[in-house]
């Protein structure tokens, strides 16, 4: 016997519109009951929405704003006996405050509002965009616009919160021993040699402590002033020649850089713990050195997440 289907209106009804009555009696699964749970009844970490974008305004360090496409993700905690959460929920949240001047307070405003949404006990936000710097050459005078990956991040877990901030840096890194090694031919045997050097990234990670600013840029003159190394916008010959010059003047190790990044990290009180990556793109092997440095409870770790050292790209 064949079932019989009701006849359907196959057409699309624009004049139809929704009243409370209509919206409660729509079916919520995600807030269903314990019975429909998936799988192992466990609290799960983070749930929630990555990579929604929007355009935020952040102030400069000079007193003036900049609108940037910013990637924001949010989550929060699930406890154990709970089915699931309205994801919708997060980015209306973030929306309330999207139109505001950013700084950490709106981001905290966001977090309460949708930790409170969404009845959680814990819950984070963590906003990426590529902050532009005007950055001048060497020796010619030109200037252009260098680029950065910053990520800032609000964390609260059991009742703590954190503020942190990631900043990816790229420069250029000049073996030590393969620069000792290129002078020897020289000296010993009148071979030209040149030493190898490659580009290569860090990704400075740090929790900002206490109620003064910790800017963009101030994190990133830090990099500057531990390896001043870093790669150039506008080039002419003349800055192609100084940029030899300082590599020549700043041979760096994988492991010396991320000494370098802490010893400037250790040195402002504004920064509690914090985390250095370093990725060394060897121009020499068919392998990149790599190393990581933490300081503080925070960022301490065991098992390294496979795409650890993957994810920094130069």
């Amino acid at each position: 016997m064949t079932t019989a289907y009701p006849a359907l209106v196959r057409r699309y009804d624009a004049e139809f519109r929704v009243d409370q009555a209509y919206r409660d009696s729509l079916p919520d699964l995600q807030n269903g009951p314990a019975s429909l749970i998936v799988g192992a009844r466990r609290p799960i970490q983070h749930v929630g929405i990555s990579n929604f974008r929007l355009p935020i305004t952040y102030l400069t360090r000079e007193g003036g704003e900049i609108t940037l496409e910013t990637s924001v993700t949010g989550t929060v905690s699930l406890e154990a006996d709970r089915k699931g959460i309205n994801m919708s929920r997060i980015m209306r949240s973030f929306y309330v405050h999207s139109d505001s001047s950013f700084s950490l307070s709106v981001l905290e405003a966001a977090l309460d509002d949708y930790k409170s949404d969404l009845d959680a006990l814990d819950a984070r936000i963590q906003m990426k965009f590529s902050y532009p710097m005007r950055v001048g050459s060497l020796r010619s005078g030109l200037s252009g616009w260098q680029y950065y990956d910053v990520t800032l991040e609000v964390i609260e877990k059991a009742g703590r919160r954190l503020r942190v901030m990631h900043v990816d840096y790229v420069y250029s890194s000049t073996c030590p021993c393969s620069l000792e090694l290129s002078e020897h031919a020289r000296e010993s045997r009148g071979r030209l040699a040149t030493p190898h050097s490659q580009r290569s990234v860090a990704r400075i990670s740090v929790v900002m402590e206490g109620p003064d600013r910790l800017w963009f840029e101030e994190v990133i003159d830090m990099c500057r002033r531990a390896v001043p190394t870093e790669t150039q916008v506008m080039v002419k010959r003349e800055d192609e020649q100084a940029f030899a010059e300082l590599n020549a003047a700043n041979p760096i190790f994988v492991e010396d850089a991320v000494r370098a990044f802490a010893g400037q990290l250790m040195a402002d009180s504004r920064i509690g713990d914090f985390r250095v990556v370093a990725s060394h793109q060897e121009s020499l092997h068919s392998h990149d050195a790599v190393s990581l440095l933490t300081s503080g409870p925070t960022f301490e770790q065991d098992s390294l997440d496979p795409a650890t050292f993957a994810a920094l790209k130069a």
